[in-house]
């Protein structure tokens, strides 16, 4: 398992929130927690913007991918639009998540509320190389159920 130093800045004095956690040995993401200043309902089908407070620095050479909680997806329905969204190496602006209710409830996020987890993961750079042909495989062009329900 890599260990990687994560450079976290807490933005607008955020003392009360804690910084984001594993909940378990075995978590692989992050928990971060909903920097709003008031309570923030989303109707069904709403999309807001939710700060997180936190800025990050991540090393060269790696990223971090911002989740939904399953638990929350489950129960209420919250989702992100972009999911997952990617933070890159070289950002320093305020971490924050496109969330969507996608349930058929009102959901409401309150200040401290763990709403997203954050996984860092290696990254590969790719070298293009232009070509007329791919190498062949047994599946080709076929997607989109091409392999039956």
């Amino acid at each position: 398992m890599d260990r990687v130093i994560l450079k976290v800045k807490r933005l607008d004095n955020n003392p009360d929130l804690p910084l984001p956690s594993y909940q378990s040995d075995g978590s692989s993401g992050l928990d971060l927690r909903a920097a709003v200043n008031k309570d923030l309902t989303l109707q069904p089908g709403d999309i807001r913007l939710i700060p997180t407070g936190l800025s990050v620095s991540i090393p060269k050479g790696y990223e971090a991918q911002i989740r939904p909680r399953s638990g929350l997806a489950l129960r209420d329905g919250l989702g992100f639009v972009n999911s997952p969204g990617t933070i890159d190496a070289d950002y320093r602006g305020e971490i924050a998540v496109i969330a969507i209710n996608w349930g058929k409830k009102p959901i409401t996020i309150r200040r401290g509320d763990r709403i997203a987890q954050m996984v860092i993961n290696r990254v590969s750079k790719a070298i293009l190389e232009e070509v007329d042909e791919l190498d062949p495989t047994k599946r080709g062009k076929g997607g989109f159920g091409h392999s039956g329900i």
